[in-house]
């Protein structure tokens, strides 16, 4: 991980894009275009959604991404190997990376504006899927790779190998290899561990595994993982970021690797790693999911 403070002169250049279901979504995007539109000394390029964001050339200081962190997903891999600093306004529920209500942006947009705060890179990966016919595809990813039994219900017998070295084959409902990043998702429902979202690791975690011994699993970012599942039941499928998702058959293999490009998060100063914990898993008490961070316009637009 890498953190840098902003820092530059000239306009704010910023480019906005939004999930796009739902009135109230768009009455929240409109009110949030015209705050931006009035502000002096930006300058502001709206999208639709993140497939629709291409910004070729654009010089860009900050990337606005109006959802959850579903949205934001969809905007890194957009962006491919032009990555650029991603701040998030949650629109969603629970939103560990969409950090700022609507309200909060308006609020905080001042110390934006004048380049108050902090760059933080983060762990992505390339996933490959090297079929057994010989064709192959490759994906870039933020969250975690996983292996599901689709609707198969039948238990999956995954052979995990490390830089070439045979560890384990799990026996297991599925497997996911998740990123720092990713450890508060999929990998957080399945019993993996919170890893914080600095580190350079990966955490391998099976699903309701069949065996007392497989245990999630954390190992270094620079080693390449490999997956292959000799004999599989029909549906069993290749899930990337919950977003991507592909058949697979036996003897075809899956290899993570860690990526050419991080993620870049943009994060003011008063927001941290252990306060959005804090917050969003409701340590002081309860989670309530129905009712934390539900999408609201901004009260007040100055």
């Amino acid at each position: 991980m890498s953190t840098r403070t902003s820092s530059g002169q000239g306009p704010f250049r910023l480019a906005l894009t939004s999930r796009s279901e739902g009135n109230e979504v768009e009455s929240i995007r409109r009110s949030i275009v015209d705050f931006l539109s009035r502000q002096p000394g930006v300058k502001l390029n709206v999208f639709g959604t993140p497939d629709e964001l291409k910004l070729g050339r654009r010089q860009t200081d900050i990337v606005i991404v109006l959802g959850g962190d579903g949205t934001i997903l969809r905007t890194c891999r957009q962006l491919g190997a032009q990555q650029r600093p991603i701040l998030g306004v949650n629109l969603g529920r629970l939103g560990f990376l969409a950090e700022l209500s609507p309200d909060e942006f308006v609020e905080k947009f001042p110390r934006l504006l004048a380049r108050e705060y902090k760059v933080i890179d983060h762990l992505m990966f390339e996933c490959r899927l090297l079929r057994a016919d010989g064709s192959q595809e490759k994906h870039l990813g933020l969250n975690e790779v996983s292996i599901m039994a689709g609707a198969a219900l039948r238990i999956l017998h995954i052979n995990l190998a490390i830089d070439g070295e045979h560890v384990t084959t799990y026996r297991c409902d599925g497997l996911i290899v998740s990123t720092p990043v990713g450890s508060t998702a999929h990998s957080l429902g399945a019993g993996g561990p919170l890893l914080r979202q600095d580190l350079q690791a990966f955490v391998i975690t099976p699903i309701c595994p069949h065996t007392l011994t497989n245990r999630p699993l954390v190992d270094s970012a620079n080693c390449v993982y490999s997956l292959t599942a000799p004999e599989l039941p029909a549906g069993a499928t290749l899930v990337i970021d919950g977003q991507i998702k592909r058949l697979l058959k036996p003897d075809d293999r899956i290899e993570i690797r860690k990526a050419a490009v991080n993620f870049q998060l943009a994060r003011l100063p008063d927001h941290s790693y252990y306060g959005t914990l804090h917050r969003k898993l409701g340590w002081g008490g309860q989670p309530d999911f129905e009712n934390h961070n539900r999408p609201q316009a901004p009260k007040v637009i100055p």
